[in-house]
Formats: C-alpha cells, sequence, structure tokens
C-alpha cells in the first residue's frame, strides 16, 4: 500500500504542492489569453509561453483569477471544518469570496450564490443548464483533503462543494474523475495507469466526454466537457509540464480555466522539478505561498 501524506511521504506532499502551484501557474499563464481565439493568439504572441499578465482582465503579471481563488477559499472551508467538506461552510467560504470583489467571477457561480444569501440553502438546484467548469475549477482541495478516502466518501465530499453552484451529473462526473485522477498521480500512477482506473467509467455513463476521437478541442469554451477534452487531449500529447500548458492555454477560449485544470493534473503527474522556475519567479509570491502551505495543511486529513 502506498503510503499516506500522514505518514510522512515527502513525495507525495512534494506532488501535492506541485499540483497546487500547476493550478494557479496554469491559471495566469492563461488568463493572458482568455477568450481569445487560436488564430489571435498567433497574431499578438507567436506562441503564448510567459506569465506576462494583461489580457481582458488587465491582470498584473502573476496574478491569479477565480480559478485558484475559489480553491483557495474552499481550502480554507475544509482546514476550519476539521477537514470535512461541509457544503454550508462551502457556501458561506464562496459567498465571502464574492463579497471580496474578486477579479472575476462566472455567471452560474455568481447566479447560485446569490440564490444562498437569499434563501440559507447551501445546494443549487440541480438544472441540466449548470454543466460549466466552475466546479471542476475547484476540486483540488477536496482531492487532498479525501486522499486515501473511500470512493464513496470522495464522491460526497465532491458533490458537497461542487453542488453549492453547479448541480449537474455531468459537472459531478467530470469533478469526481478529476478528484480520483488527481489522486492516483499523487500516488505514483502514470497518466495511462490512471485513465484506465478512472476514464472507461465515465466515458460509459457519459459517452460525449471522449476525447480521444475527436479533433484537437480549440476554443474551448466554459462547458465543462469542452475543458475535459482540451485538458486531457493537452495532457496526452504533451511532453512535460511546460509542454502541456502552453499546449492547453494556446487553444485560447476559457484559457485560464483549462490551463488551471491542466496545471493541477500536469503538477501532480510530473512533480516539483518539471516545473519552469521563470514561472515560479513569476507567480504572485502570496499565491505560491497560499498554495504551497494549503496543499501541506490539507494532506494532513488525509487516511
Amino acid at each position: 500500500m502506498t503510503p499516506s501524506p500522514a505518514t510522512g511521504s515527502s513525495t507525495i506532499t512534494a506532488r501535492a504542492e506541485a499540483a497546487y502551484l500547476g493550478l494557479a501557474l496554469g491559471d495566469a499563464l492563461g488568463a493572458t489569453v482568455e477568450f481569445m481565439t487560436p488564430r489571435e493568439i498567433v497574431y499578438h504572441f507567436g506562441v503564448h509561453r510567459e506569465i506576462v499578465g494583461g489580457g481582458w482582465l488587465r491582470l498584473r503579471p502573476g496574478q491569479v483569477t477565480d480559478d485558484t481563488s475559489m480553491s483557495l477559499a474552499l481550502g480554507d472551508a475544509i482546514l476550519a471544518s476539521g477537514g470535512r467538506v461541509d457544503p454550508l461552510a462551502c457556501a458561506e467560504a464562496f459567498d465571502a469570496w464574492m463579497r471580496s470583489k474578486p477579479v472575476d467571477i462566472g455567471n452560474t457561480v455568481r447566479r447560485n450564490l446569490l440564490t444562498f444569501r437569499r434563501t440559507g440553502v447551501a445546494a443549487a438546484p440541480a438544472s441540466e443548464h449548470d454543466a460549466g467548469n466552475g466546479a471542476a475549477m475547484r476540486v483540488l482541495p477536496v482531492a487532498l483533503a479525501t486522499f486515501g478516502q473511500s470512493p464513496a466518501a470522495v464522491r460526497a465530499a465532491v458533490q458537497a462543494q461542487a453542488h453549492v453552484t453547479h448541480h449537474n451529473v455531468v459537472s459531478d462526473a467530470v469533478c469526481q474523475f478529476l478528484t480520483l485522477a488527481v489522486q492516483d498521480l499523487l500516488r505514483g500512477c502514470s497518466l495511462a495507469e490512471t485513465f484506465s482506473h478512472h476514464l472507461g467509467s465515465l466515458l460509459a455513463a457519459h459517452p460525449a466526454l471522449s476525447f480521444r476521437d475527436r479533433p484537437r478541442r480549440e476554443n474551448p469554451s466554459g462547458w465543462v466537457v469542452e475543458t475535459l477534452q482540451a485538458v486531457l487531449q493537452g495532457l496526452v500529447d504533451g511532453d512535460g509540464f511546460e509542454d502541456c500548458l502552453v499546449d492547453i492555454v494556446n487553444r485560447g477560449g476559457d484559457a485560464d480555466t483549462t490551463g488551471a485544470i491542466a496545471g493541477m493534473l500536469a503538477g501532480a503527474l510530473y512533480g516539483p522539478q518539471a516545473i519552469p522556475r521563470r514561472w515560479l519567479k513569476a507567480l504572485d509570491a502570496g499565491v505560491a505561498s497560499r498554495c504551497r502551505a494549503q496543499a501541506r495543511a490539507l494532506l494532513l486529513f488525509a487516511a
């Protein structure tokens, strides 16, 4: 049995930190070209591969968006709840985050958090229209806090945080897949092993998520199906951490979120040694520090 971080595995802890830093780096890298088409990216950057800020949000170099800031808010809520993913604590944390006037917020997140303010109900109504990627982008704290727990416990925790803003079966399936995939990668599984463990059941239930037999997914929208297709294509085709993230964000579209999710997975897969030093230097120092600290703290609750 692979030792859990609770028993002192420095390798798993290092991969967890790399996953969190990867999320923030992919977010910061992708935000510059968010909502641009691949052709527009080529015109302005050739190949976009540096963390320079700007974009439609006019960010500072190294600044992150809602992908990272919502993840950190969720992680703080889990830590404050003693490692439990409590729906009300998650909703309150997200509401406080929204009140802080973040640089960006998705429409589905805003709408369902406003409903929470009115009703006090921590789960949004189930909706076939809420299959955006806003819950999937923030699953990492759940993956770390539930590392080593049973699949049923992981599933319950995943849905507890997701349903605050995205109560949708496709979103749920992608969130669960990403959570289990991160956990496999933290254990040292290869990408092929991880896919063999979890991808078949995902595609059997939701064949629209298939990515291998599809054309290159460019200009992916915020629909979680297109997000996952772009991310998995980039992971399969990429040659290392940097190559994967550069591929993903140069597809354009919702590039901060595809970059964040790809960075999370690639960080867990390739480990800290694969992360470019120049990117780490460019990332907001406070964000980097919080990512590292939260990764370590969340793993203390691992089974």
